[in-house]
Formats: structure tokens, C-alpha cells, sequence
């Protein structure tokens, strides 16, 4: 396997600090590989004292495997592992600790769950989704610790200052008294070890004398203060990673910790893989030329070893719906012209961003595969509002559809006069018999079910909205639970705006529950790699990182989708750029990028990134 001019820089580097910026496609993999097989062959250095860091056990096994291809041998006692498993083993050794001790995610949730609860925290109560809401809750405190902040001093701005600091603390205290620890005091707890114990430091220093690590990019602070005390005093640590793919904001990774590694090693070797194997020179200069408005960065000159190929395309289209389509076209074009599904992916910001499409693809049953899972709007209390109408206007009768929706909006109807069998119209005015101003409401409930009855789903649903007073309810339920008003009324708009497509109400029927089953069938595959699926990849471009494809769309590439509606700051902006440069640096060959000019009624603008790409 021969090696570039940098990259052989890069594995015959002998002792001391190194950095390596290893851009998208430059061979990154197979020149850690080939360093490490240049330590043992040529600098005779014992396997037994190189350790390699990757981020995921998948990583890991891969990298373990290319330099078990590269040594022609298995069995030689490198170790390999992720940051949480070292410092795990580390812990093990020091604490006696086993799995045990350690928290699931599950348990977490739980944990922090209660102890909100008995702080008295009313949002957790009224989420929409209360997972999510832990999921972010849990990220928070997470970040806490892997950047090593002082919580006394640490201000919440989303959850307030004082009540955040108050639920970090209960939640510490919890663990400590069933003696757990979680993932992120893996890090701290063995950052604290070394500084408390230098003889125990010692000891791993010792073992360890040539460390490695990949995807350097992505540390956090506690990550990197470890690795630094395990490489002294030698400091022969080889660091790999891309400032520009930093995208992991929210686990604590930031690029200034690569920019300071130059400033803590003033020694470094700092070699630039400079050439990118992977894509044509048109889709390798139009990333760059956007990820150049970033600030904090070190200045690359990249190449493409392939030839120019086929120019970005970007593509306008009026809303989601059609992006569907077009989308759609393009992926049935390449599939003739002989790419395969499974090397086509479609990228996007979050999730929420792929419903349309992948509605679209479901209805013209093209095979995908999702990494996410992805929420289907059915299943919002929204989507069941609406199908709960929809059947009673098709005579069907079942008392879970007049429970769902007897006060959306507010018609005093009780519980109790729907208990028992089956519910009708007559039912409820048995109930209702001694109440004038009941028996009126009920009355118009039916006459308005008998008006939904023979429309199209999309005037049916304008019906429900405007003469029933559907829209009415929703603004008083979003008031009610402090939830911004556009969230609530944008999924309304989607599934009225998906409608369209649909004359009768069966027809809208059978969609949903063909969509209902795909989304199902999604959610019971095995594993979380696209990879061994058959189908057009759909991810987030989080999602995304670490993967190639032949043909890669970007959809949705507009403001507030990407950069996203709550990046801010120039920081949350600058990586908001790096995310979308992942995204793009996904493609080989073609790269398709989208925008909508209106989405839920609502105009809308190109990305600024995709206006860096075509003007500045």
C-alpha cells in the first residue's frame, strides 16, 4: 500500500507530539494503521505500550482489523478501545468497580426524572415528549462535567441558573447514595484519580508510551486532560482529526481544543493529509469555499486526487411536498443510469426535516433506510385528533375516537357519559336529556361529522379547523403548556399540507397506515448502520459523519433548518457550517442540494451556506 508524501510524514514521525489534520476522504485510517506497524517494525517499539483511542467500539474494531490486514497477522497485543472503555478499565483497576456501578441510560432518565419531579419541575409534566426533554436535560449536565465546570458557577440559561444547579446536585447526591456512576464520571472521576494519585499515573504512564488517538476533533475537555497526564512525560502522543468536522458541540467537543494543542505542544510536527481520495475536485472546492467563512480553523489547502465530475446542483423547489418529488425523480433517474440505492443517501438537519420525503418515498414504495428513528405525525396527538375525526364521519364508532376528541375544542362533554359500551350521538343525548344547551352542542357535532363525511381530506381538515374550531383549541392548549404556538400550528400545517395529494378520506386512510407500517418495519431493523440495508440512506447529517456515498442530497438547505432556528451564537454558528460541510463531503461522485421557498404556509429563505456556495 503505498502512501502519500504527507502521509508518510505522518507514520514515520519517531517521538514527542504530532498533529494530523486529516481531512473528509484523506486516508486517515490507513495511515494510523501503517503508523502503528512503523513503531513496531522500524522504532522496535513493544506492542504491549501503544494505545489507540477511537470514539466508538465500531471505530475501534475497524481500526483494529485494518492493522491486523496491514501486519498480516492477528494476535499482536496493541490495545485498542474508546475513551469511556480506557478510562473505564482504568477506574475497574483503581476502585474495584464493576457493571454494576454503572448507570444505565434508562436509569439516568429514571433518576433525573424523579428528581425533578420532586423539585417541583412543571415542564417535565407538560413535554410533549418527555424523552427528548430528558434526553436534552441529561445532555446539560453531561456537558457540565465533560467540560469540566464548576456547577457553583455554571449558569443555565435554558433551565435557569439556581434550579438547574439544585437538580445537578440532587441527582449527584442520588447516584452516590446506589453507589453508580454514570458515563461522563467515567472522565472525571479518572481525571481526579491522576491528580489525586501521581503514583497511580505513574503506573499507566508507564504502560502506555506511544498514544494515538482518532477523530481528535470530537474531545472534550475532560477526554483531552486525561490523554495529556497518560502522554507525559515523553508526550509521544499522535493525535489525528479534522478542526472542520467538529459537529459535537453538545457532548462538550470543541475545535479549539485542536487549535490549543499547538499551543500546548509548541514542539508539535503538524503534517496536512492534503489530498482527498474520495471526491471529484468540483464537490472538494465547493465544501471548501464554505467552510472558509469560518474563523476558528486551521487554513487548508486541499486537493482532489479524482477529476472534476459532474458540478454541485442546487435545486428550488416550492415546498416539502415537492422537494418529495423532485428528490424522488432524481433517485429513480440514477437507479436506471446504474447507481444502486445503497449508494444514495439523503442528509438533513433533524429528523422532523425527512417526514415529507420519506412519506413520498413510502407512497412510491422506493426501499430506504433510516438511521434515526424518525416520529410519524399520525402518531402526534395532532395526526390522532385528526384520524379520530376522519372516522366518525365515516360512521365508525368506536368510543376511543369520541374520547379522543369530545372536548377538541371544548364542548363540556364528561368521561363518564362515554363509559360502558359503544358510543353514539344518541348515546350522548340519553346522557344529556335534561340539558337544552347540551343536547344543541351534541347536535352540531354530528351535523359537522355528516358536513367531513364526502370531502377531500385536505378541505376536511380546513373544516375542522375554521367551522368546528379545531384551531381555536390548539392555540389554548399551546398557551396552557408555555409551547410556542408555531411548534403546535407547523404540525397541524404538515399534515394538512401532505393531504393534498389524497381525494377521499380513504385513500388519506390507507396512506397512513401504509406510512404507519414502514415507519414500524424502520424501528424493528436491527442495529444503527445503514450499511448492511438495503435501500436510499436518510439520515441527519450528525447521523452522517464517518460515511460515503455515491450520490448525496441535502434537503431542506434553508434558514433555520440549516444553520438551525436556535444556532445563535458565532460559536453554535461556526459549527452549524462544519455539520453542513460533513453533510457535503459525504458525496463521491454527486452532490444535490435543495431548498423550499415556503414550508406550513410560511415563506422562506436559501441556507446562507448554500449562498456562500453559489455567490460568495
Amino acid at each position: 500500500m503505498s502512501l502519500n508524501q504527507a502521509q508518510g510524514m505522518a507514520v514515520a514521525h519517531r517521538d514527542g507530539p504530532c498533529m494530523v489534520l486529516a481531512g473528509p476522504g484523506s486516508g486517515k485510517t490507513l495511515t494510523i494503521a501503517k503508523r502503528i506497524e512503523y513503531l513496531i517494525t522500524k522504532y522496535k517499539v513493544r506492542p504491549e505500550e501503544i494505545l489507540v483511542i477511537t470514539f466508538t467500539k465500531y471505530a475501534a474494531a475497524e481500526m483494529k482489523e485494518r492493522f491486523r490486514q496491514i501486519a498480516g497477522r492477528a494476535g499482536i497485543p496493541v490495545t485498542f478501545g474508546t475513551f469511556h472503555g480506557i478510562y473505564y478499565g482504568i477506574l475497574k483497576w483503581a476502585y474495584r468497580l464493576d457493571q454494576s456501578n454503572l448507570l444505565s441510560d434508562e436509569e439516568k432518565y429514571a433518576l433525573i426524572r424523579q428528581e425533578a419531579q420532586r423539585l417541583g419541575w412543571e415542564e417535565l409534566a407538560q413535554a410533549e415528549d418527555e424523552r427528548d426533554y430528558l434526553k436534552e436535560l441529561t445532555a446539560e449536565i453531561g456537558n457540565v462535567k465533560n467540560n469540566c465546570l464548576d456547577i457553583e458557577s455554571y449558569e443555565s440559561v435554558r433551565y435557569g441558573a439556581q434550579r438547574f444547579r439544585g437538580l445537578y446536585r440532587s441527582y449527584e447526591e442520588e447516584k452516590k447514595k446506589l453507589r453508580k456512576i454514570d458515563f461522563e464520571d467515567m472522565l472525571i472521576m479518572c481525571r481526579s484519580l491522576f491528580l489525586k494519585r501521581p503514583d497511580i499515573l505513574g503506573k499507566w504512564q508507564e504502560r502506555f508510551k506511544f498514544i494515538l488517538v482518532d477523530e481528535f476533533q470530537d474531545v472534550n475537555q475532560a477526554q483531552y486532560d486525561v490523554v495529556r497526564m497518560l502522554a507525559a512525560p515523553q508526550n509521544n502522543l499522535f493525535v489525528v482529526g479534522d478542526d472542520d468536522q467538529s459537529v459535537y458541540g453538545f457532548r462538550g467537543a470543541r475545535p479549539g481544543i485542536m487549535m490549543e494543542f499547538m499551543k500546548d505542544y509548541p514542539d508539535a510536527v503538524k503534517v496536512l493529509l492534503d489530498v482527498n481520495y474520495r471526491s471529484s475536485a468540483h464537490i472538494v472546492s465547493g465544501a471548501l469555499k464554505v467552510i472558509g467563512h469560518n474563523t476558528e480553523r486551521y487554513d487548508k489547502k486541499i486537493r482532489a486526487q479524482k477529476g472534476k465530475g459532474e458540478t454541485i446542483h442546487v435545486q428550488e423547489v416550492k415546498d416539502p411536498m415537492e422537494e418529495g418529488r423532485y428528490v424522488l425523480q432524481k433517485i429513480r433517474e440514477y437507479r436506471e443510469a446504474g447507481v444502486p440505492y445503497e449508494e444514495m443517501a439523503v442528509l438533513y438537519r433533524t429528523a422532523v426535516d425527512a417526514r415529507a420525503l420519506s412519506e413520498v418515498l413510502a407512497k412510491h414504495q422506493v426501499p430506504f433506510v433510516m438511521k434515526e428513528k424518525i416520529t410519524s405525525l399520525y402518531d402526534h396527538f395532532i395526526g390522532m385528533d385528526i384520524m379520530s375525526y376522519f372516522h366518525l364521519s365515516q360512521g365508525d364508532y368506536e368510543r376511543k375516537y369520541f374520547l379522543q376528541v369530545a372536548n377538541r375544542p371544548k364542548r363540556y362533554i364528561g368521561r363518564d357519559s362515554m363509559s360502558g359500551g359503544r358510543v353514539s350521538y344518541e348515546s350522548l343525548r340519553n346522557f344529556y336529556c335534561d340539558k337544552e344547551w347540551m343536547m344543541d352542542r351534541i347536535d352540531q357535532w354530528e351535523w359537522d361529522m355528516k358536513m367531513l363525511k364526502d370531502q377531500a381530506p385536505y378541505a376536511a381538515i380546513q373544516y375542522l379547523r375554521k367551522g368546528i374550531g379545531y384551531d381555536g383549541f390548539l392555540r389554548e392548549y399551546a398557551a396552557g403548556r408555555g409551547i410556542p404556538e408555531e411548534e403546535i400550528f407547523a404540525v397541524l400545517e404538515e399534515i394538512q399540507q401532505n393531504s393534498r395529494e389524497y381525494r377521499t378520506i380513504k385513500e388519506w386512510f390507507a396512506h397512513v397506515e401504509h406510512y404507519k407500517e414502514m415507519i414500524e418495519r424502520q424501528r424493528a431493523k436491527k442495529g444503527n448502520d445503514p450499511a448492511g440495508e438495503s435501500g436510499v440512506a436518510l439520515m441527519t447529517m450528525h447521523g452522517a459523519k464517518g460515511l460515503e456515498y455515491d450520490l448525496v442530497f441535502i434537503i431542506e438547505g434553508n434558514e433555520g433548518s440549516t444553520p438551525y432556528k436556535k444556532a445563535k451564537t458565532k460559536e453554535a454558528l461556526e459549527e452549524e457550517r462544519r455539520l453542513f460541510y460533513v453533510a457535503m463531503t459525504r458525496a463521491r461522485s454527486k452532490l444535490i442540494i435543495s431548498y423550499v421557498k415556503e414550508k406550513n404556509g410560511k415563506d422562506l429563505s436559501p441556507s446562507r451556506f448554500v449562498e456562500e456556495l453559489l455567490f460568495i
